[in-house]
């Protein structure tokens, strides 16, 4: 984040998806609860997001000034949006470790923790940390990684 966070702005966290945010719900209420104008942030995210393929879901941290105004930072899309998207499956399992939904190599692991080393929250690990969260996130998922 660019700047510090000031005692009364607020933060609002939601997950939208990219270049098809519209002043429905998640967006609206959220915003609107803070006296944002949701259009406003809609133009600016969609504008903002359009290089993104349109839907993939993309978690956004808005900051709320007390003014009114807003700022706000979009992240890489959820790990399971990636891993469900890389291995083609629907969802998940049900119960994870007892049952596999699907595999997924080892090169693409690698991939899914490039793409998540790009978040300002995991800039300071190594590839390699990264990639056994997402091994971890694989598995609750039901994939099993395969060299």
């Amino acid at each position: 984040m660019s700047k510090a966070l000031k005692a009364k702005d607020q933060l609002v966290r939601i997950l939208v998806p990219a270049g098809k945010a519209a002043p429905t719900p998640p967006v609206g209420p959220a915003l609107g609860a803070r006296g944002v104008k949701s259009m406003d942030f809609c133009k600016e995210f969609n504008a903002r997001t359009a290089h993104i393929e349109a839907g993939v879901p993309t978690p956004t941290l808005i900051t709320v000034e007390p003014d009114r105004t807003f700022s706000f930072i979009t992240k890489t899309p959820p790990t399971t949006y990636l891993l469900k998207k890389t291995a083609g499956i629907e969802k998940g399992t049900g119960r994870p470790g007892h049952e596999v939904t699907g595999t997924i190599s080892l090169k693409h692991v690698y991939e899914v923790a490039k793409i998540k080393a790009k978040d300002a929250h995991l800039k300071h690990l190594k590839l390699e940390s990264i990639a056994s969260t997402v091994i971890g996130t694989a598995k609750s998922l039901g994939l099993q990684v395969v060299p």
